[in-house]
């Protein structure tokens, strides 16, 4: 198993600057806990600021490592020639293998704020990651569907095969995955039981089409404690402010000997890649229970 991390772009009112700081930070701890992987999201139309998923995975990249590295984007969102090109430069300037994660995105707001029509975006999707898997292999593509497109080339391409995993929940959407990409990202609203469930569906449509796939993912949320009083008592808090809409048992809050059992549980389903977030968002926090994730790889004897 290997544990990732998605460092977290929303942040609240304020010194921008101070926040990116906190993103860069966050980055440089995950590097020294020597965790697997670095990510960050994708939202566009925001309430709140939010950091941008290339621009700011560029400066991350100056903390990491040579090992994974990548974003997820939400394809219907995004010009598919524009998005294979930022996808070339970031994976130049990387010393590690990109991967990309990419979703449909469920918020109509954001889609119609984009001048995205939000029902078209299934299509599009597929569309977009047929065009983009095209252009990262180095071929020259024209479409005349979703996006107009003549004789279109990038340059440069990714010198080693960028990876793909469809975050995805719904069993439609799962044999998607399975039919379209190297790996599947589960949703990070579910407990072990449904996590179970879920992961059972993609196997089923993996098996359907032949695909053996290079990781089945799973993004959790996640505090670490110096006791797990201290860590229920944070995840009490953030439930009682109804965090993200998260049912209790989404939710990763313990102490190190707590989260390794947990992580533990999901390895022995099957998941080959764990993605933490962190849920508090102090930084003093954060930055605490990414240190304590080496503790927890330790323990896991990762």
């Amino acid at each position: 198993m290997r544990i990732g991390i998605s460092v977290c772009s929303a942040y609240p009112e304020g010194d921008a600057r101070t926040s990116a700081r906190y993103m860069v930070q966050r980055a440089r701890a995950a590097r020294d806990a020597d965790l697997d992987s670095l990510f960050v999201g994708d939202h566009h139309v925001t309430a709140r600021p939010y950091f941008q998923n290339s621009p700011i995975l560029g400066r991350l990249l100056a903390e990491w490592n040579n090992k994974p590295a990548g974003a997820l984007y939400l394809l219907p969102l995004w010009n598919p020639v524009l998005l294979a090109e930022q996808i070339g430069t970031l994976s130049a300037i990387m010393s590690g293998r990109f991967i990309l994660q990419c979703a449909l995105g469920g918020e109509r707001l954001q889609s119609e704020g984009m001048g995205v029509d939000f029902s078209k975006r299934k299509g599009m999707f597929e569309e977009s990651l047929t065009i983009l898997k095209a252009l990262l292999s180095g071929e020259t593509v024209s479409s005349d569907g979703y996006w107009s497109i003549k004789e279109a080339k990038i340059s440069p391409v990714p010198d080693q095969a960028v990876e793909i995993w469809i975050g995805s929940q719904a069993s439609a959407a799962i044999n998607r995955t399975a039919r379209m990409a190297d790996g599947w990202l589960a949703t990070p609203s579910i407990g072990l039981e449904e996590a179970a469930k879920q992961l059972n569906v993609y196997r089923q449509s993996c098996a359907e089409f032949g695909r053996e796939p290079t990781a089945v993912a799973i993004r959790r949320d996640i505090y670490i404690g110096s006791t797990s009083q201290e860590a229920e008592t944070l995840k009490q808090k953030v439930l009682a402010k109804g965090y993200r809409g998260f049912p209790p048992e989404a939710l990763l809050a313990g102490s190190v000997n707590q989260i390794a059992d947990e992580l533990r549980a999901f390895a022995d389903l099957g998941y080959t890649d764990i993605v933490v977030r962190n849920i508090s968002a102090d930084q003093r926090e954060a930055i605490s229970t990414i240190e304590r994730l080496a503790e927890v790889k330790e323990q896991l004897g990762l």
